[in-house]
């Protein structure tokens, strides 16, 4: 840690952004902490848990912990992300702390609050996230959020958090004619084809939608902007586990 932390720290003068992610490592023998959990590829396997530390644009990472494989939750990314911002001197602390739906938990954004840290990340589609998406998709003022997507603000309070959040809304139309497939009990695929009736005139328009929850004080566009451009942390954690055998 005293190694990379000379390595890094000099380079943090400038705005950065810390982009965290969880990434699952398919265990095959019985080191310590393989434990049956979350695995999407090979369910039933063994695995741990790899929450990572990077430095966004250039693609250095600050830390990583390795956790047992039922530990995966945004909240067990906590103790390690905590330690690299109290290691740090406030005027080189991150702008933004950036993750996905993995992240956005009371516990790990009520930590950041209390030390005045910026922070953006994404919303899991649950129903009372859906409730919002609805009551907002029907009013006006949509404003510009950039690449086809449009954005509006607003205030949530899901179960768990102590209060309310400013929340950005964005969604965008889906081009052209959609195709849905399905697989029923039987293996069965079900394909169904949403087609918009050109002759009787009537337009069937598909969007979709994503929910940011942010404590920073930023137009839409901005946000909008700020999470595309975490697709790049994603290409980087994706060639660590890929082509670097995580």
């Amino acid at each position: 840690d005293t190694h990379l932390g000379a390595s890094v720290t000099p380079l943090l003068d400038a705005s950065w952004i810390l982009d965290i992610d969880t990434t699952v490592k398919q265990l095959y023998g019985k080191q310590e902490g393989a434990v049956v959990s979350y695995n999407p590829r090979k369910p039933g396997r063994p695995s741990h848990s790899y929450h990572t530390y990077l430095m966004a644009g250039l693609r250095l990472v600050l830390g990583m912990d390795v956790r047992a494989g039922d530990e995966h939750t945004g909240s067990h990314a906590l103790p390690g992300l905590i330690k690299i911002l109290d290691g740090l001197p406030p005027e080189r602390c991150p702008m933004i702390v950036r993750g996905d739906c993995g992240f956005g938990s009371d516990t790990l954004m009520q930590a950041l609050e209390e030390r005045g840290q910026g922070y953006l990340f994404k919303l899991k589609h649950t129903k009372n996230v859906k409730r919002l998406v609805e009551r907002l998709f029907r009013q006006s003022g949509w404003t510009d959020a950039g690449q086809g997507w449009e954005g509006m603000n607003g205030n949530l309070e899901l179960l768990g958090w102590k209060g309310e959040r400013r929340v950005v809304v964005l969604r965008r139309e889906l081009q052209g004619e959609m195709l849905v497939a399905q697989t029923d009990d039987t293996g069965q695929q079900l394909l169904g084809f949403i087609e918009a009736e050109r002759k009787s005139g009537k337009q069937l328009t598909g969007y979709e939608f994503a929910v940011l929850v942010t404590n920073l004080d930023l137009e839409v566009l901005s946000l909008g902007q700020l999470y595309r451009d975490r697709a790049d942390a994603e290409n980087a954690f994706d060639e660590l586990k890929n082509q670097w055998g995580w």
